[in-house]
């Protein structure tokens, strides 16, 4: 079982999660179900979602996404890309359960497949050199880089270089890390296609000197249509990218409540007086407003660019397009307690007809999750310890 406890980056190892919570372990969550509005089933409230799915084969599941750390792998990594299954939420708790029977899931050399797709990590002037390896594939695939200035065979573009990795093909990309900051990475073929079947990622870049914040966590968000993921496993269902209508809003690839599950979802966890860094990422097709609880936060860079001092300002809310990448910071200075991040566009803050669910996770102060109202929480989330 994994260590790592919350969203991707640096937070907090499951032994002082578990000494944390004080009692919220399996058998306080054991044999939980989720509650439901009033004199409704749990079929009400989610017979019109349109994505309770059985899978039905033998596809292996996605995990989180991992830090894969290119300068401690030489500066060479290698990414895959094969079909899986992609839980969102799999349990009958809060708009549950949502499931996309087919993703094309990125994984890093012998890593875990995941969506989003590993978060390749280096340092300003650590080179890294990404072979994609689609020799066991099924359809050609590109890899492009945002935020690197590369010479023009390694743009990824197939119709601009007239390089293409074909099914039994690899192709090594050299992709400078001559830009800091957070940046994306995708797939450049059928891109319409690709990137919303889940072939996308984060390429982070720490400038020279780079100081890491007491806590600092990854979150790509996202807006799915799941019938292009249903149509792709086979099921009679009509689509086309021009009526794309999206009914699924994800954080690192879950929706709430499993966002909030401290291995399998991305709650930010903190104590009080943390410095707090968060590098937020749009992989999807539409603006997400993202807003924090209780919490005044400046924005330090923007698509990898570093926003001056006297350009800063505090706010609470800031709108991410798609491919951008915001880079916030703040001090966890609130009354330590439960506080939610979610796009302010409140409709993604739903699964199918039921609301809270979707694109919504949580800043947990780790003072309070010796809480009734975590354990709650976590019952929701499906964790057990």
């Amino acid at each position: 079982m994994s260590d790592r406890i919350g969203a991707p980056g640096l937070g907090i190892s499951r032994r002082e999660f578990l000494a944390a919570t004080g009692g919220t372990g399996a058998a306080a969550l054991a044999g939980c179900t989720a509650p439901v509005r009033e004199g409704a089933s749990v079929t009400e409230t989610t017979q019109d979602t349109g994505l309770q799915q059985s899978d039905g084969s033998d596809l292996p599941k996605t995990s989180p996404p991992e830090v894969v750390d290119a300068t401690e792998r030489g500066g060479e990594v290698t990414l895959k890309s094969q079909p899986a299954v992609h839980d969102v939420h799999p349990l009958e708790t809060m708009g549950g359960p949502v499931q996309f029977p087919r993703v094309w899931a990125f994984q890093a050399d012998d890593g875990d497949l995941s969506v989003p797709g590993p978060i390749i990590r280096t340092a300003e002037g650590e080179d890294v050199e990404v072979t994609l390896d689609n020799t066991d594939g099924k359809r050609p695939h590109t890899l492009h880089f945002h935020g690197t200035q590369k010479a023009w065979e390694d743009d990824g573009v197939p119709t601009t270089t007239g390089i293409r990795v074909d099914p039994g093909e690899k192709h090594t990309y050299t992709i400078p890390a001559n830009v800091p900051g957070t940046h994306v990475y995708h797939c450049h073929y059928q891109t319409h296609r690709h990137i919303d079947m889940g072939m996308y990622g984060v390429f982070r870049v720490d400038p020279a000197g780079y100081e890491p914040a007491d806590k600092e966590y990854f979150m790509t968000v996202k807006d799915w249509d799941s019938r292009l993921n249903r149509k792709m496993a086979g099921e009679d269902v009509e689509y086309s990218p021009r009526t794309r209508n999206p009914d699924v809003f994800t954080v690192n690839g879950k929706s709430a409540p499993r966002t909030l599950h401290p291995e399998d979802g991305s709650p930010m966890i903190v104590e009080r007086g943390d410095t707090v860094r968060v590098h937020y990422v749009n992989g999807g097709y539409m603006n997400h407003p993202l807003h924090i609880h209780n919490h005044r936060f400046r924005r330090v860079e923007k698509d990898g660019g570093a926003i001056p001092e006297a350009a800063q300002h505090e706010m609470d809310i800031t709108d991410v397009a798609p491919a951008e990448r915001h880079t916030i910071e703040f001090e966890a200075d609130a009354e330590p307690g439960i506080y939610l991040m979610h796009c302010h566009k409140v409709n993604h803050v739903m699964n199918g007809s039921f609301y809270p669910g979707g694109m919504l996770t949580g800043l947990v102060y780790k003072e309070a999750m010796d809480t009734d109202i975590f354990a709650k929480l976590m019952e929701y989330a499906g964790y057990e310890a």
